[in-house]
């Protein structure tokens, strides 16, 4: 594992393109800190986001994990690029000449996957937790580790989101193409998904639960309903915004499956494919 992870550490090294999209991927990450600073001072009235108990554990962990997955697309950028310049630069015909084969092959890039995506759950953690010591009302242990299982969700959507760009590089060896494939696919799902509810709502959900973007999106709801201010203007409305946004162990099951799947095709696809 190690020696498979270090052949594409080597390779990220020297590129450059890589390079920047990862750092411009962590320092947003980083910049969910600077809704901390959000404030309104307009004569008598002072307002401060973080005073707001948008950081108060454990709300924390649902808000800043899904804000956190709307940034993966620049790792998606990263990993579709690292199988575009296999097949441009021919490194994968190289590797399988030095004696790599292609399952290997595809554990290093999978690897890699795993990699980033528990890099990022530790990075989001580790600021979620300053944050929330820093901003929450409440620091007892037990409320602290309330509602960790949404690292957990967030941890299975970026490995399942990877793992579905690795294999759409593989598909189609272009990196602008890859991403342009997972474009289509949304906007395929988001079709299916408009002729569900129209046709057939009562099951819809659950139909959709099943396909592997609306499965990863399912891992993580909005959490901005789930705040209570927002609650107490809706009331005020007559609008009734409760709902459970609990991680649902279906949904991680779900997304685990289509992980395998991809990566699985992956093989099957370059296995297959004359190099």
């Amino acid at each position: 594992m190690f020696r498979l992870l270090n052949i594409e550490i080597h390779k990220l090294k020297y590129s450059k393109a890589s390079k920047v999209l990862i750092i411009i991927y962590f320092a947003l990450l980083t910049s969910i800190a600077l809704i901390a600073a959000i404030k309104f001072d307009i004569g008598p009235i002072k307002f401060h986001l973080a005073e707001q108990g948008i950081f108060n554990f454990p709300y924390i962990w649902h808000l800043n994990t899904f804000l956190a997955s709307w940034f993966k697309f620049f790792l998606l950028l990263v990993i579709v690029s690292m199988m575009a310049n296999e097949y441009s630069n021919k490194t994968l015909k190289q590797n399988l000449i030095d004696g790599l084969s292609k399952k290997e092959f595809i554990l290093s890039k999978f690897y890699t996957v795993i990699l980033f995506s528990l890099i990022s759950t530790v990075f989001v953690f580790t600021v979620s937790l300053i944050l929330g010591y820093i901003y929450s009302d409440f620091n007892e242990f037990s409320i602290v580790t309330t509602d960790l299982e949404y690292l957990i969700a967030f941890f299975v959507k970026l490995l399942g989101f990877f793992s579905f760009g690795l294999f759409l590089g593989i598909l189609v060896k272009r990196s602008a193409f890859a991403v342009g494939a997972m474009f289509v696919w949304f906007i395929f799902e988001s079709f299916v998904k408009g002729m569900l509810y129209w046709k057939i709502k009562p099951n819809a959900e659950d139909i959709m639960r099943v396909f592997p973007l609306e499965a990863m999106s399912n891992l993580i709801k909005e959490p901005f309903t789930r705040f209570s201010a927002v609650k107490s203007v809706a009331k005020q409305v007559g609008e009734d915004l409760s709902k459970d946004f609990s991680v649902q162990p279906l949904d991680i099951l779900i997304v685990l499956l289509w992980t395998s799947a991809f990566i699985y095709f992956s093989f099957l696809l370059l296995k297959k494919r004359d190099l």
